[in-house]
């Protein structure tokens, strides 16, 4: 990656980190090219720190990290775009974006898709169906979105909207647990669509 280094004084580009998933930004930093490298070895965002005066990677104090999933460089080769998961919230306030945004896609499914990361890595299954359900493994979870979708099919053979729909939305909702259990979520299943359509 050729990055113009020298276009600013101090030899630092701004890098804009913006959430993989939801696409929210949530935060701008600066990068020299030891930074850039750091980045790019570890898969963590590491930034140079004006204000420390040394690398300092986001979430080394908190745990809150900045997992890499893309760097993108813009046409003038002097800012960065990196698109991240983050482990937490990113802010120093404690906020989910510098910018005091809720990190959520205004996207349901997406939102939907959060909480079923949330719910799998929740220590407790017994306080949630969906932890339950994970802790009972693949099989079981594969197992509920073929009931799932059997009952959807005999409701579809009815005239009950009402029900239709309702399994309908079971399917969907054990089928997005499905995705997760496999280390997918839906956009992977988008972009295979999106491919087909083209």
């Amino acid at each position: 990656m050729n990055v113009d280094f020298r276009k600013y004084g101090d030899g630092l580009v701004p890098a804009i980190i913006q959430d993989g998933i939801t696409q929210k930004v949530l935060m701008l930093g600066f990068m020299n090219q030891e930074a850039l490298d750091m980045t790019e070895k570890e898969g963590k965002v590491t930034f140079f720190s004006r204000s420390k005066g040394r690398l300092w990677t986001k979430g080394e104090e908190s745990g809150n990290y900045l997992l890499v999933k893309s760097i993108a460089l813009d046409c003038d080769r002097d800012t960065l775009l990196i698109k991240a998961q983050p482990l937490g919230p990113v802010c120093h306030t404690g906020a989910d974006t510098c910018w005091d945004e809720k990190n959520h896609n205004e996207d349901f499914l997406s939102h939907l898709e959060d909480i079923i990361q949330q719910r799998r890595e929740q220590a407790d299954p017994s306080g949630s169906y969906v932890a339950g359900l994970f802790k009972k493994g693949i099989n079981k979870i594969a197992q509920k979105v073929g009931e799932e979708a059997v009952e959807l099919v005999i409701e579809a053979k009815d005239h009950d909207e009402q029900l239709f729909l309702n399994e309908a939305a079971d399917l969907l909702f054990h089928y997005l647990i499905l995705l997760n259990a496999k280390g997918y979520n839906l956009q992977d299943v988008t972009d295979i669509l999106k491919e087909r359509h083209k």
